[in-house]
């Protein structure tokens, strides 16, 4: 057993880079971006490496208002699991509440990518399962890094025309 590693943290390899969407549309939507990621930039053993610019997209599936979202780039020694246990902490500390799915929100926090790992337990799928199909990820995502790889389904770019249809715009 590695140091640390009861918390969800091993030392005796590099940091993984991971990919964390954001998203709000409740409240002040975009001040609630900007808090996530620095408290994303404050989790314990993880660094900041980037964040896309934010941008204003309407809600698909749902209603309510526009969401203003984020792509995020971190280095952590977080395992997957305990990194998620974290995402779904700062949701709670910003007042997120499921009462159905794609209900509006205070907050939203998806891991999209952990490393090159796939990952499909009962608490978690990476790659993010709908990653490929939302405008709101890809853009900010590609914007961070236009040559990013999908494990199991290649280069992200590759997915943008797909998306081409749903409007988004930099807030």
């Amino acid at each position: 057993m590695t140091a640390g590693s009861s918390r969800g943290v091993d030392w005796l390899t590099d940091p993984v880079p991971v990919y964390i969407g954001i998203g709000a549309n409740l409240g002040d939507a975009r001040g609630q971006v900007q808090r996530a990621i620095r408290q994303l930039a404050e989790l314990p053993d993880t660094s900041l490496s980037a964040q896309s610019s934010l941008f204003r997209t309407a809600p698909l599936d749902a209603g309510g208002d526009d969401y203003i979202n984020a792509v995020a780039c971190l280095a952590t020694h977080l395992g997957a699991h305990a990194l998620l246990k974290e995402l779904q902490r700062i949701e709670q500390d910003f007042g997120r509440e499921r009462p159905y799915p794609n209900a509006p929100r205070t907050l939203d926090l998806d891991l999209l990518l952990y490393g090159q790992s796939s990952i499909a337990d009962d608490a978690l799928i990476v790659p993010h399962p709908r990653m490929t199909q939302r405008a709101f990820v890809l853009t900010p995502l590609l914007q961070i890094d236009p040559f990013v790889v999908i494990p199991g389904y290649g280069a992200a770019h590759r997915f943008a025309p797909q998306v081409a249809d749903q409007i988004i715009s930099k807030a």
